[in-house]
């Protein structure tokens, strides 16, 4: 890989006057070099753990902050069908749901790696004026539209096994033409595609978080060097 090119002066000078968090304060004493290493080393720990956590059994599903339930006026209706016996179709669905999720998640990898080799100086700078959830956001808008392309094709294959999923389509359908849920939700394939995209964009900004508040912990020393501060 080619060594980054290095920031213009004005540039460094322009990191300190904008009020960045503290680490970045001392920017002059660290190289852009070192900035950029820090910002792919913290984008591939967030990937890393996302993954790694996400795709495998119960990823999802055992996990209450990104487990995949039934949307809005369906999880209402599902209330009302488990009182007439339906129960286990109902947990089955959401069980189908979830497994699509985990089995999707080993196809982001390649595209997380690819986008983290590729970091520039300047997405770089960016990401350090962005905030306490700049990495995460950066991932996201580099990787979202890509990977629902990739995801899709993987949830659909896996929901097709669930008899119920033709019967989401067409309750979900009804649904949302009476304004009860939003259109997106309708199509099951689509709206598990959508919430295990949330699922991982939200593990990345739980890893972003860690590494924030204490980057000693992580035991790299760029991400001390560059977040320490």
């Amino acid at each position: 890989m080619p060594p980054f090119p290095r920031l213009p002066r004005r540039d460094l000078i322009a990191l300190l006057g904008a009020g960045l968090a503290s680490p970045w304060a001392m920017a002059l004493n660290l190289s852009e070099s070192d900035a950029a290493s820090g910002v792919r080393t913290a984008l591939e720990r967030g990937a890393q753990a996302a993954l790694a956590n996400l795709g495998r059994t119960d990823g999802f599903l055992g996990n209450p902050q990104v487990r995949i339930e039934l949307p809005g006026a369906l999880r209402d209706a599902a209330r009302l069908l488990r009182t007439t016996g339906q129960g286990k179709r109902i947990d089955d669905l959401v069980t189908s749901m979830n497994r699509a999720a985990e089995q999707a998640m080993p196809e982001a990898r390649q595209l997380l790696v690819t986008t983290v080799r590729n970091i520039s100086v300047e997405d770089a700078v960016r990401i350090v004026r962005g905030g306490d959830d700049a990495v995460t956001r950066f991932f996201e808008d580099k990787t979202r539209s890509p990977l629902t392309t990739k995801f899709l094709p993987i949830v659909t294959k896996a929901t097709e096994r669930q008899a119920l999923s033709e019967k989401y389509n067409a309750v979900a359908g009804k649904a949302s033409g009476f304004g009860l849920l939003r259109k997106e939700d309708a199509n099951l394939q689509s709206y598990v595609t959508d919430k295990a995209l949330d699922g991982l964009y939200f593990m990345i900004g739980q890893e972003e978080k860690k590494i924030r508040q204490d980057p000693v912990g992580t035991g790299s020393a760029i991400l001390k060097k560059v977040f320490g501060g």
